[in-house]
């Protein structure tokens, strides 16, 4: 057994917990640049806190998910405003481009140097600025992340920036920043939270760390996911979730993913999809073929039983079976409204430039079992 284990500098959880960060964050930096979403004012009570803290900020907004061009402006506003910390309040879109701003504004250079399948893939060698990450909505975990997600336009493609550097020097994960989060966003951001759960349990690189972070964020998704799509004030529900969300971040980090993660890039990178939404749709048909398929050509695999187990926690009957699992998780994205691909524009006809696109997708490397293109022609098929 060999595995490795990295995350975030320091973490605080906990409700309140925004509020008293200015003076770690004073400790990173005095020179803030704030990268928001699109709506600025969720950054207004961060502002609040590093005023009170003495350091100085100015606020670049990334409107949807990140793109090579927005991380080459973004690292000319580092430059422009002589920051010396990068700070992400917002989703995960926002987390990774402050992650891919800071490790730029050190290295120098374009995005597609350094960018995973359709860059350079050259090493990012100087350590990035100081991250922190403040998460508003619970799903993508990328406060415990060392990578960016980029969108390539020119490639229509996403792809990562990674580098142990990235890994933020601080989070803090607040579940009161997430109470306002509307029914939609809630149900999306938390459905990629219980993929970033299922698929780093199912990892070839699964490790006894990531198991226990697995188990006890798909355990809480399980009972507080619906509740708070329904109650968006449901205060312990958001606990659970924002809880949840920065286990997966963790377990991803250092177990990987898999296929449908694999998929969400091109699809990300082709169609005006969110990326949960599509993890979601993807999700199902993902684990029924990794169980079709492992029946078939490793039926002595231990990835099985991990099945089964993951329709245990689910479904909370110690007699369930992963097709009780798979059965789960399609009415849970049934219950939360989250639509077939064909309702962003994805059709059958795009199936052979998406399949290939999944085959050398980094999350791809780490699914259970190698699926064929004809196996996942079918996933998409379904998916549709």
């Amino acid at each position: 057994m060999r595995f490795e284990f990295a995350t975030a500098q320091r973490i605080i959880f906990g409700a309140g917990t925004l509020r008293q960060a200015g003076p770690l964050i004073a400790e990173l930096g005095r020179a803030a640049l704030l990268v928001t979403g699109e709506d600025r004012s969720r950054a207004d009570p961060l502002r609040a806190v590093l005023d009170a803290a003495g350091v100085t900020h100015a606020t670049f907004s990334v409107p949807g998910e990140p793109t090579t061009d927005e991380a080459r402006e973004g690292a000319e506003q580092v430059a422009a405003h002589g920051c010396d910390i990068v700070i992400g309040i917002g989703g995960g879109s926002a987390i990774d481009a402050a992650k891919a701003i800071a490790v730029l504004s050190a290295n120098g250079g374009d995005p597609l140097d350094y960018l995973e399948v359709v860059g350079r893939g050259q090493p990012l060698t100087r350590p990035a600025l100081p991250i922190v990450a403040i998460p508003t909505t619970a799903g993508t975990g990328a406060e415990a992340t060392r990578n960016a997600v980029l969108a390539a336009p020119e490639h229509q493609i996403k792809a990562s920036l990674r580098s142990p550097t990235m890994l933020p020097r601080l989070a803090v994960v607040d579940p009161e920043l997430t109470y306002g989060l509307p029914p939609e966003v809630t149900a999306s951001t938390g459905l990629d939270a219980l993929t970033q759960l299922i698929e780093p349990f199912t990892s070839v690189r699964a490790n006894p760390l990531t198991d226990g972070f697995c188990r006890e964020g798909m355990g809480r998704i399980a009972r507080s996911l619906a509740a708070v799509y329904e109650n968006g004030a449901n205060a312990a529900a958001r606990v659970d979730m924002a809880l949840a969300s920065l286990l997966g971040g963790l377990a991803l980090a250092n177990a990987g993913l898999g296929v449908a993660h694999g998929f969400a890039g091109p699809v990300g990178g082709m169609f005006p999809a969110p990326h949960g939404a599509v993890c979601a749709a993807f999700l199902p048909h993902v684990m029924a073929a990794n169980i079709r398929a492992l029946v078939e050509r490793a039926p002595g695999s231990p990835m099985l039983h991990r099945y089964d187990e993951i329709a245990h926690i689910l479904t909370g009957d110690p007699a369930a079976r992963a097709a009780d699992g798979i059965r789960w998780v399609q009415a849970l994205t049934a219950q939360l409204r989250i639509p077939a691909l064909g309702a962003y524009g994805v059709r059958l006809e795009d199936a052979p430039a998406l399949v290939e696109k999944t085959l050398i997708a980094s999350s791809t490397k780490a699914n259970p079992i190698v699926l064929t293109r004809e196996e996942l022609t079918e996933i998409l098929t379904r998916a549709l």
